[in-house]
């Protein structure tokens, strides 16, 4: 079937992976570009969307002209993004200011005057989500507040998909996944409810007609097939939220079923086939019509090991190095030389502040009990353990209104490492399926665009095709009540700074 492929863009946090798939699910070619992240003052989180689109442009022409694929062999693609990114534009496409990502929270006074002057509750009834500064709301409203002149020329607002779509094809584009991040969208109903909108002094004139995340809304121009080897009239679909999509490439397609990320952010996502509600939880739309996602977002997840290897991992970087392998693999076997728990070690994995379910911008990252007893090993373990408790955290939240959670289905770089993933499924005490974990993202957004183009006859179908598990972790039962009790000390280390520290 190599004469029909598919296109996939997924723009992350710390960069832009671009996939190309047979209709199987088989990667048949790969490219990873990175870019900055910018912290200009506190609270301040940015990045530049022009430098997206050109790692974009750049590499899709490099998988073409490598692998040598002809390009009218791609019949679809697809794009996925980060959440909460607001991208003012004005009529002729130019960004007007620097994209505030998800981990930016300057909007705080904005978010409280929210609160203050409609009601948190009012808008989590109609949003389905908390207010927070990280959602687009606020950030609308801050450039409103600071930035008038930025404001009052911006068009329409976009956010990361949207405004790589807009660039593929030049049509204007809101998918349903992302509406989430507008306290103005209904959803229950799924529209933008233009009462709300105007209670938040915002005009809906500045936001994107809606689109399922399968549907053609564009195709390539001709000014981009030039740039990047692509066919011209190649079709686009909408595409949607990274997490969303990576869910889809999980396999979750059916209510009850939930995948755990294991990216840069951890979290999980759980199919609902009717909207759930929970103040200190995320809800969205599936990627999918008539499901929806009740999501936990963490700040802390594979990053947390990234960030440890980068300060710490210089004995186990010569390691692998002489060894020939990741200084990943490294960690995960000093991990397994640690006895669960940590030896009493305990991280919280706060490393900017935290979202769901604390939503609390003060809290930072913790190693309690440690001493000349402990090592570097603890540390480690510690560290993926720690994750793991955050998982937990959100879940437990997730049951407290009825959400149903059987097998987790474990996706992102984190799931490569068999210690790290068993942790997760004894301190959780769920069975965990691991899929090809490395391209799950990639793989939801061809999905999107396989369905969307005809190439697959529905979500099902594709899933059948392209989704297979290769390997499955079951809960330990000789490590329950341990895991238990670091959950119970996790948790009141996390209540006792929160009350007293970070309040």
């Amino acid at each position: 079937m190599m004469n029909k492929l598919l296109l996939a863009i997924d723009q992350g946090t710390s960069g832009c992976k671009m996939t190309i798939f047979d209709l199987d699910g088989q990667v048949v070619a790969d490219v990873t570009k990175t870019y900055e992240t910018y912290y200009p003052k506190e609270g301040y989180v940015e990045q530049n969307c022009d430098i997206w689109w050109q790692v974009i442009v750049e590499g899709i022409k490099e998988m073409l002209d490598d692998r040598n694929i002809n390009p009218s062999n791609i019949k679809g693609i697809g794009v996925d993004g980060i959440s909460w990114a607001c991208i003012p534009i004005d009529k002729k496409g130019n960004v007007l200011y620097p994209t505030m990502i998800w981990l930016d929270r300057r909007g705080i006074k904005e978010a409280q005057w929210m609160k203050d002057t409609v009601g948190e509750k009012e808008l989590i009834e109609l949003s389905g989500n908390p207010v927070d500064a990280c959602y687009i709301t606020p950030k609308m409203l801050w450039l409103k507040n600071n930035k008038p002149e930025v404001y009052n020329k911006t068009y329409k607002f976009l956010q990361s998909n949207s405004f790589i779509v807009y660039r593929l094809t030049g049509e204007i584009s809101q998918d349903h996944s992302q509406g989430y991040g507008f306290h103005f969208y209904d959803m229950t109903n799924n529209v933008y409810s233009e009462a709300m909108a105007n209670k938040l002094g915002l005009s809906l004139d500045l936001v994107a007609p809606i689109y399922n995340s399968h549907d053609v809304v564009g195709k390539i121009t001709s000014e981009v097939a030039s740039l990047t080897g692509l066919i011209e009239g190649t079709p686009v679909v909408a595409g949607g939220l990274d997490a969303a999509c990576c869910t889809l490439g999980a396999g979750v397609i059916k209510e009850g079923q939930t995948q755990e990320q294991g990216g840069q952010a951890g979290g999980m996502s759980i199919a609902l086939d009717k909207p759930i509600i929970h103040k200190k939880l995320i809800l969205g739309k599936h990627v999918i019509p008539n499901m929806w996602l009740l999501q936990g977002g963490t700040t802390g997840g594979g990053g947390t090991l990234n960030w440890f290897n980068k300060e710490f991992g210089t004995d186990e970087k010569q390691e692998a190095f002489e060894r020939g392998c990741n200084s990943f693999v490294i960690m995960s076997e000093k991990a397994d030389e640690v006895n669960p728990g940590s030896d009493g070690v305990i991280f919280l994995p706060y490393m900017k502040g935290e979202r769901s379910p604390l939503w609390n911008a003060k809290a930072t990252g913790v190693y309690y009990g440690l001493g000349f007893d402990k090592g570097k090993n603890q540390m480690i373990r510690a560290t993926m353990e720690g994750v793991a408790y955050s998982l937990m955290h959100n879940l437990e939240t997730a049951f407290e209104v009825g959400a149903s959670v059987g097998t987790l289905k474990s996706v992102g770089g984190s799931s490569n490492s068999h210690v790290w993933t068993q942790i997760k499924a004894d301190i959780t005490n769920r069975r965990i399926e691991v899929p090809y974990s490395d391209h799950a993202t990639t793989l939801g957004a061809a999905i999107l665009a396989g369905v969307g183009v005809g190439l697959y006859s529905s979500f099902e179908d594709a899933v059948s095709k392209c989704v297979k598990i290769q390997r499955v972790h079951e809960p330990n039962p000789d490590r329950i009540q341990c895991y238990k009790n670091g959950y119970a000390k996790y948790k009141k280390l996390s209540s006792l700074l929160e009350e007293n520290l970070w309040n």
